[in-house]
């Protein structure tokens, strides 16, 4: 069994298998593999429908019980019912279970919607009833006490006359009227509407109090207000009653008698009181069936899409013609094979087979899926990888280094010791508390930084260490060996040197002093010219981090070369890589360490190496004297220049004419006219050896060799490497950017929120006004130096990883090995 180490550097051995199953034994196996999680099944029945598949009955009966189960959890949220968690997992029950599941959740689906029926007719009812109520006592205040504004003199009058005859009983001149509630939303237009419509022979009285109903049906809650419309004549009552009915009004009786409706509202309070009774009693009835299925669902609701889970995967094997056995083919580790042989006898067994389960192993020319095993703290790192491309079979696996590299790189560009140690404790918190957060969903922001709390944590303990390199602690510096600086008694005194803000650094020849013993010295807080010696030191340090990360890059893809036995890379693409990258920028890495160690700060002679690396390639041959740092440099800078042209044809055409020749004396002679191309494997019997080629590194005869096509893949590989290695060293450049806007940010801030406030002379209110600049100066720490500008450095670490470091070796052109499981963790971090 390999080691985890090399689980990470590569991915797992893979394996193509294929399963013989007894019909009656395949959905027990099935159910084995998937508690086990460590099959890849293929689709056998790629052109076959869905439809037409032979267990998609089983399919739907399990998506109706499912959909019956889903109703029954539905229907205690709205209760408040709160299910059991299941304590142990359950297994996936066996497929005779499957008729009782759905019989038993059928009645209990009927019965609750019948309930819900029962119930909604009662609540209705009720709130007519509370409506009718409304509409009476309106009804009745406004015949006790008319209040008119008459929309015309003439229909005033007779209201007012008909509102008479009404209180005493006698006969009416044909004046009739319908009472009613409508929407809030509505009432304005409805008016409106009657109005024009009965063109002014209605009278509405609109209530000024409204009131809130709740829909039975959707549960809204709407206003509403109650209204009372005088009119003459039929025509008039049909008009009226469509246009109530299109405005979504609400008509109820009202008698013109006020003892009869003194009687009816009197009458309504106590069928309100019986409606009410058994509204209550159905609820009781509703929510004591919800508490008994509660105590199951769940359960239930594991088992059910188990069983869903299990024959979906049946249906992506093939049938023999007796009926009687399922073959599958799957994708596998190796490591695993016996697993997965106990797993399918433990089915068997199960199932009660006289015929055992066969597993075989096939050979087989497609590219395995790719699958790394990963741990709670390499997850994140892995995942991190992956967005970028899912890993080829066998290549490479970047994580490993991630690991380390991905922290580092953000730590540069956020550098600060203060600032990565509240990252840290945060990253430690959420660590200490994982068990709980993992057991619930706390909203997708807050899961995507929990996933990710390892990678927070090492990118604070970085930046502690990047932050005590630079010695900044949130714009501030340690003094904890004092200075390294010996600064002479004629020209600064104690004094003066403890009291000032700035001071030269160096002013003269007369300076001398020691190493420091780590970091960079303080004494540079107080420098007149910190900006430009922290500029110099940041700018130098990313280039040799940048061109050290990119060699490191190169040199991964020789682990390639060499595992897959492609030795026509290793010496036509990875040679020239390397002396390229050495002869330019491998130069500058060491002209850089030179200078720091040979030209000192107090040399007359300070060249710019930027202008050098310049000039040479421009100015082949010329060293200018206030250039040179070393003697014989002009010689030695021609020829790195040749070197690095050598390589760029070396690059472009060794691969394809190698390919060519090899086609050409060596295939052709033997009859195979295989198309060579870039991923044909060179064995240890290659004719660049001057041996003969394995068949099983050549393609499939009857191909042709394009050379042209060859040719143009290779030219657009050396471009983009020649002009790459430029712009990606050039891109390394943001290491310093960032790394210098954080520090200058950090300073402006403690600058204008706290020092400003702690030099006012205030008295003792300044103590008040410190602990308001303080909590400001915390929160602009928080909000703009941790978040903003840690996600910045986050991204631009996660760009340098992808572009500029997995571009030399990673093709991630692979897929992922997705096995067939039944853990329901699994699933919910899928969902």
């Amino acid at each position: 069994m390999p080691s985890a180490s090399v689980s990470i550097f590569r991915s797992e051995e893979m394996t193509l298998a294929q399963l013989y199953l007894q019909a009656d034994a395949a959905y027990n196996c099935v159910s084995a593999l998937g508690e086990l999680g460590a099959v890849h099944f293929r689709d056998l029945n790629p052109d076959i429908n869905a439809f037409q598949r032979k267990f998609v009955s089983e399919v739907r009966r399990c998506e109706d019980v499912e959909r019956q189960i889903r109703f029954l959890m539905k229907e205690m949220q709205k209760a408040n019912v709160v299910p059991d968690k299941c304590t142990e997992i359950p297994s996936a029950p066996l497929p005779q279970e499957l008729f009782q599941m759905q019989t038993q959740f059928m009645k209990y689906e009927t019965d609750l919607k019948q309930i819900n029926n029962n119930y909604e007719t009662l609540a209705r009812h009720e709130l007519e009833l509370q409506e009718l109520d409304v509409v009476l006592c309106m009804a009745q205040t406004f015949f006790n006490d008319v209040r008119i504004t008459p929309q015309s003199v003439a229909m005033a009058e007779i209201v007012e006359e008909a509102v008479d005859d009404l209180d005493e009983g006698t006969a009416l001149i044909n004046i009739h009227f319908i009472c009613g509630t409508i929407r809030n939303d509505h009432k304005f237009a409805f008016e409106k509407l009657l109005w024009r419509v009965c063109l002014a022979n209605a009278f509405v009285r609109i209530s000024e109090q409204d009131y809130l109903v709740e829909d039975p049906k959707s549960g809204e809650s709407i206003w509403k207000s109650t209204f009372i419309i005088f009119f003459q004549g039929d025509r008039l009552r049909k008009r009226i009653e469509k246009i109530c009915d299109g405005m979504t009004a609400t008509l109820y009786p009202c008698p013109d008698d006020a003892n009869k409706r003194q009687v009816m509202i009197q009458g309504l309070a106590t069928r309100l009181e019986d409606v009410r009774q058994v509204l209550k009693q159905s609820k009781d009835h509703q929510v004591n069936l919800l508490t008994e299925i509660s105590h199951s669902v769940e359960e239930w609701f594991i088992k059910i899409r188990k069983m869903k889970a299990i024959f979906h995967t049946l249906n992506l094997f093939n049938v023999d013609v007796t009926q009687k056995c399922l073959i599958a083919e799957c994708w596998c580790p190796v490591f695993q094979l016996a697993d997965i042989q106990n797993a399918l006898q433990r089915g068997s067994e199960r199932s009660q087979s006289s015929v055992p389960s066969i597993l075989h192993r096939i050979r087989t020319e497609e590219s395995p899926p790719t699958y790394h095993r990963t741990n709670k703290f390499t997850t994140a790192f892995q995942s991190i990888v992956d967005a970028y491309g899912v890993a080829d079979y066998q290549e490479v696996n970047p994580a490993l280094y991630t690991v380390i590299t991905f922290p580092f790189l953000f730590a540069v560009m956020f550098g600060d010791c203060g600032h990565g140690l509240l990252m840290f404790l945060f990253a430690v918190w959420l660590i200490y508390r994982e068990k709980k957060f993992m057991k619930e969903s706390n909203g997708e922001m807050f899961d995507t930084i929990f996933n990710g709390r390892y990678v927070i944590l090492l990118m604070g303990a970085f930046a502690i260490y990047t932050g005590l390199i630079y010695n900044d602690v949130m714009s501030k510096s340690l003094n904890i060996f004092g200075t390294g600086w010996i600064f002479p008694k004629d020209l600064y005194s104690a004094e003066v040197i403890n009291n000032t803000k700035q001071i030269a650094m160096p002013p003269d020849k007369t300076f001398s002093g020691s190493p420091y013993p780590f970091g960079v010295d303080p004494i540079w807080q107080l420098a007149l010219n910190k900006l430009t010696f922290l500029n110099s030191f940041k700018m130098k340090l990313s280039v040799i981090l940048g061109i050290t990360h990119m060699l490191f890059g190169v040199i991964l893809s020789l682990f390639n070369h060499v595992y897959f036995k492609n030795r026509v890379n290793i010496v036509m693409v990875f040679i020239p890589e390397v002396i390229f990258l050495l002869s330019i920028f491998g130069y500058l890495v060491i002209m850089i360490f030179y200078k720091w160690c040979i030209v000192t700060t107090f040399s007359e002679r300070k060249p710019s190496l930027l202008i050098t690396l310049i000039n040479m390639v421009l100015s082949i041959g010329t060293v200018k004297k206030d250039q040179q740092l070393y003697t014989g440099q002009a010689g030695v800078q021609v020829f790195l220049v040749v070197l690095a042209v050598i390589c760029v044809p070396w690059m472009l055409l060794g691969k394809p004419l190698y390919l060519y020749y090899r086609h050409k004396h060596v295939y052709k002679r033997s009859g195979n006219y295989s198309l060579i191309n870039d991923n044909t494997a060179i064995n240890d019997d290659d004719p660049l050896l001057d041996e003969q080629p394995s068949e099983e590194a050549a393609e499939p005869i009857g191909n042709e060799f394009e050379f042209g096509e060859i040719f143009i893949n290779n030219a657009i590989h050396t471009i983009e490497y020649v002009l790459g290695c430029i712009s990606n060293t050039a891109s390394y450049l943001r290491l310093w950017a960032l790394s210098l806007a954080h520090a200058e940010l950090s300073e402006v801030l403690w600058n204008m929120e706290i020092s400003k406030i702690i030099n006012l002379k205030i008295g003792h209110a300044g103590a008040f006004v410190l602990f308001g600049a303080f909590a400001g100066w915390a929160g602009s720490t928080v909000a703009i130096l941790l978040v903003m500008e840690g996600l910045s450095a986050f991204l631009h670490a996660l760009r340098l990883h992808w572009v500029e470091f997995q571009n030399k070796f990673y093709s991630g052109m692979g897929y992922l090995f997705q096995p067939f499981t039944l853990d329901v963790e699994e699933w919910e971090d899928e969902n």
